[in-house]
């Protein structure tokens, strides 16, 4: 089952974000301020983040962040899966396909999903070519945190 994030649910994703960007998922650690704000923001309001819960047999075992924005490029709604997380217990249990299927179910309006990964993360990238996403052909860059 999966479930949109509640009031409730702080602790319990706080401590799923805090692991996921300790693992070797992500190039750096995120702080724990970062962290509560998003918190906060996809409680508060789902305009631009929304967090849902991937629960089995009522255990919670994992977390989808999204983020929404809007593109010419593409044309519309663009969803970006900014952290898919699962407890390493529960992985290779089709959590993950059954996240990506939500999202096809629920933001069919979405004329696009992005996402990123570290070129080390084997597994993340094959399970994401079999869903048809595409690496992009260009750099992306930043400026600020």
């Amino acid at each position: 089952m999966i479930r949109k994030i509640k009031p409730g649910d702080r602790d319990e994703y706080i401590k799923m974000a805090v692991d996921f960007y300790n693992s070797g998922a992500v190039i750096a650690p995120v702080g724990l301020k970062n962290i509560e704000a998003t918190f906060d923001e996809m409680i508060n309001s789902d305009r631009y983040v929304e967090g849902y819960f991937i629960e089995a047999d009522g255990t919670v075992t994992g977390f989808g962040l999204l983020a929404k924005t809007f593109s010419q490029e593409s044309g519309g709604l663009v969803v970006w899966i900014e952290e898919l997380f699962i407890k390493p217990e529960y992985r290779s249990y089709g959590l993950g396909k059954e996240f990506f299927k939500f999202l096809d179910e629920n933001f069919s309006s979405a004329s696009r999903f992005r996402l990123e990964t570290e070129p080390d993360n084997h597994r993340a990238i094959k399970l994401y070519k079999s869903l048809g996403f595409e690496p992009f052909e260009y750099i992306q860059f930043k400026k600020g945190q």
